[in-house]
């Protein structure tokens, strides 16, 4: 059993990693600016960010089609 991953599955894990990313200097920034200190429930912030920002990757993504309809 051969574990290969294609080009396309390599692009998802680079969206995902890139969605987490975004979640975590989402959350840096908002404490960094507003003074919170979310101590305990940091992942939890993160996490609710990174699902704002993937909302926003998939929204954006589905509204710059350049296609006509």
């Amino acid at each position: 059993m051969k574990f290969i991953l294609s080009k396309e599955d390599w692009l998802s894990i680079g969206k995902g990693a890139l969605v987490a990313t975004v979640g975590a200097l989402l959350t840096y920034f908002t404490a960094y600016f507003s003074g919170a200190n979310f101590g305990q429930y940091t992942p939890i912030v993160v996490a609710i960010w990174s699902v704002v920002a993937n909302v926003a990757r998939k929204w954006i993504a589905q509204n710059s089609n350049t296609e006509t309809k």
